[in-house]
């Protein structure tokens, strides 16, 4: 295609090219085999936009890794929201790692044993952790099988038509659901949009509290 939009729709013919290209679901439990890709969120800010993006891969039978934060600012696993994503998550096929903050890398029963860093330094960025794979090192990611859309900037463009081709021996596909789930035309407008319904998921958690709001 000519043109990457950072929406769902464009994320279903994503992963839609994908199964055209033949493409099959990989975790990261095993070492990368001809035809995988392994599709990777690393969850930063919002649980709300990973579940949208994770029932949407489940109604395509598409299997991702998501990468959830212990110390996150924004959103707290023992929550009801977060315990109730990590449940659904699970329920939806999908594996569920550790997003660590450096030199942190503890994983418990909620996670596989696979851990991908938050913001990393490249000096450690790519060092073996113990007990754990690290996403980030051999044979996982290596040049011309690593895709990423931070910031809503593809380096290498948009790999819609590199998978309906089938043109990746395999790939490791990194999406962050927050930039495909809220709207908006850059980053700061698509940010925006997240905290607006931020301020209506709290009016609600509110008023659930018995917060007089009227």
């Amino acid at each position: 295609m000519d043109a990457c939009t950072f929406d769902l729709a464009h994320y279903r013919e994503l992963l839609e090219a994908a199964q055209a290209g033949g493409y099959d679901w990989a975790s990261f439990d095993r070492h990368p085999r001809n035809g995988d890709l392994f599709l990777r969120h690393d969850v930063d800010l919002s649980l709300e936009a990973a579940l949208e993006m994770a029932r949407l891969e489940h109604e395509l039978g598409v299997r991702a890794t998501y990468f959830l934060m212990t110390e996150s600012g924004f959103y707290n696993l023992d929550s009801h929201v977060g315990k109730y994503a990590q449940r659904q998550l699970r329920q939806w096929g999908h594996a569920v790692g550790l997003h660590a903050v450096y030199p942190r890398a503890e994983l418990d029963r909620r996670f596989d044993k696979v851990i991908a860093w938050h913001n990393p330094d490249p000096e450690y960025m790519s060092q073996p952790i113990g007990g754990a794979v690290n996403v980030m090192e051999e044979p996982y990611f290596t040049p011309g099988h690593y895709r990423s859309d931070s910031n809503r900037q593809w380096r290498e463009g948009c790999p819609d038509d590199e998978l309906r081709d089938g043109r990746f021996e395999w790939l490791q596909l990194l999406v962050h659901p927050e930039i495909w789930v809220y709207e908006g035309s850059t980053m700061r407008e698509t940010m925006l949009s997240m905290l607006d319904a931020k301020r209506e998921e709290w009016i609600d958690a509110l008023a659930a509290d018995r917060i007089d709001m009227s």
